[in-house]
């Protein structure tokens, strides 16, 4: 691990705002010079005062919440601390002073059998759970139903490495482990477990494996699900343990049923991942291409072999001229194509054997070797991206990301047909866009495309991307690709992934709550209806 990722503070996000706020990023004159472009030309000024309803949860409900011996709190600064996640509708929602998600108790458990315990007590009370652990969820996620009053558990202190098989390389993690604290566990030991999305510094064990996470080394690590061998769950209806083996025929493998299931069946207590040695040997460099098509071939011809990177990445030719986080990654050299950052991790003789293969590879295909300059510069900025969106909002810009995945065959296509649904439905409005694409997650049969969208900021702007998002996602289905392939469903993608997964699964899956969670307890309208 090198030391940018191990220093990375472990930090309390604020309400409101993405990510440390002892380190903010700012606009620079050039960045906002090119925002005036899109008729960006001033913030919407400050933000509403927020006030909060008070809590419907009973006081005898209260007092049988502290006899679990978890920590409970109903003050306004907590509940605010628990006021849903970090997607742009999210912050707008903020920014306009809506508290109506607030949870109206947040219960901090301490041990797995008081989770089981606040389950108890919130079947009984007739209260809904909702789990909480790094609040950094982008899909509405943490704003469940609220038919009954809300319980935020929030799994953050339910912390640490509970246990290290050194000859296996796997991992137990408590599910509240935050991603920069299990990297510094498992360092000490002299492994890693090697995920990380932009989100790392917020986000949890247990919330990348209930989201599906994909890390931005997926294609050499994997996504977070596919590093899963096992999982502790506590339900409504007991205690699950998932996973005796790395692979087994003996029926259907449920910890599918938990992974990507968002806390709606059951909450995530501990998480049994793969582990690797902590690499010795840590190369990035850049190489471009003279554009996105060329790039992403260059891209299948690798997922498609047998030696690969670590991390693999391209940005389309708008993302590369801009890169709003870095401009200097790209460089002159890049001007007119599109960036790949290529990078390899492992021992010496290993990163040897893969970084000459692929870099006679992708020589082979077109591509020209940059240097180490532009991909140290992604690899040490890769997690102040999600930084600039507050500044941008504050400047009066509408800035949001949405992503999908699809077939290697389909790629094309719904890359143009996402753009024009994104640009038409702003454009319409009186607001052109700016429209980003990157691919970072790679298979051998696909690719995910995440798209960054910037425009002017109407009046009301919430109103304004749900539009266009809804768009999207209208293009997406139309092009056969999935609403998601790392951002989960939670309440903004769930119309849209119901009628991706029809009638049958949706019965399937029904079923499922209907054993597990009988009296719908759990996160209510999240992922299902």
């Amino acid at each position: 691990m090198t030391s940018s990722e191990v220093d990375l503070p472990v930090v309390a996000f604020e309400p409101g705002r993405w990510g440390d706020p002892g380190a903010p990023m700012h606009l620079s004159e050039s960045v906002l010079g090119a925002l005036t472009m899109l008729g960006i030309d001033g913030g919407p000024g400050p933000g509403a005062e927020l006030f909060l309803m008070p809590s419907r949860v009973s006081g005898r409900a209260l007092s049988a919440l502290q006899k679990t011996g978890a920590a409970v709190a109903a003050d306004d600064a907590t509940r605010l601390a628990h006021l849903r996640g970090y997607s742009t509708p999210d912050l707008l929602k903020y920014r306009a002073g809506d508290t109506s998600d607030a949870p109206d108790v947040v219960v901090t458990p301490s041990t797995a059998e008081q989770v089981g315990e606040v389950l108890a007590v919130c079947a009984a009370k007739d209260l809904t759970l909702s789990p909480f652990a790094g609040g950094t969820s982008v899909t509405g996620g943490l704003a469940p139903e609220r038919a009954r009053p809300v319980v935020a558990l929030d799994l953050r202190a339910l912390t640490g490495l509970i246990a290290l098989d050194a000859v296996s390389q796997v991992a137990t993690l408590a599910a509240g482990t935050r991603l920069p604290e299990a990297e510094r566990l498992l360092a000490e030991q002299g492994y890693e477990l090697g995920h990380f999305p932009q989100s790392y510094e917020g986000a949890t064990v247990g919330g990348c494996a209930v989201t599906r996470s994909a890390g931005q080394s997926s294609i050499g690590y994997g996504r977070f699900d596919e590093m899963v061998v096992g999982l502790t769950v506590a339900t409504p209806q007991g205690v699950a343990e998932i996973g005796t083996a790395p692979k087994s025929a003996a029926g259907p493998d449920l910890r599918q049923l938990f992974l990507g299931s968002e806390g709606a069946f059951g909450v995530v207590t501990a998480v049994r991942v793969r582990v690797h040695p902590v690499p010795t040997v840590r190369r990035f460099y850049g190489w471009h291409f003279a554009d996105f098509a060329s790039g992403a071939y260059a891209m299948r011809v690798l997922a498609q072999g047998s030696v690969r990177p670590t991390v693999l990445r391209l940005s389309d030719e708008v993302e590369t001229a801009l890169n709003l986080a870095d401009p200097s990654a790209a460089g002159e050299a890049a001007a007119g194509g599109v960036m790949m950052i290529v990078g390899f991790e492992g021992d010496e003789r290993d990163v040897d054997c893969r970084d000459g293969y692929v870099s006679a590879r992708l020589a082979e295909l077109g591509g020209r070797f940059l240097g180490e300059g532009p991909g140290e510069a992604w690899r040490v900025g890769r997690f102040r991206g999600p930084y600039l969106r507050d500044p941008l909002l504050d400047a009066g810009a509408l800035v949001e990301t949405l992503e999908t995945v699809t077939f290697w065959s389909n790629v094309e296509r719904l890359k143009a047909d996402v753009t024009a649904a994104i640009t038409g439905a702003l454009g319409d409005q009186g607001t052109p866009a700016v429209v980003m694409c990157h691919i970072s997650h790679v298979y051998p049969t696909g690719a995910s495309l995440y798209f960054t969208v910037i425009a002017k900021a109407l009046e009301d702007p919430l109103a304004q991307w749900l539009r266009a998002k809804e768009a999207a996602n209208t293009a997406i289905r139309a092009a056969g690709a999935s609403i998601t392939h790392h951002h989960a469903v939670g309440t903004d993608h769930r119309s849209t992934y119901l009628e991706e997964i029809g009638e049958v699964q949706l019965a399937a899956l029904r079923a499922v709550k209907a054993a597990l969670d009988p009296r719908g307890v759990l996160n209510p309208g999240i992922l299902l209806p």
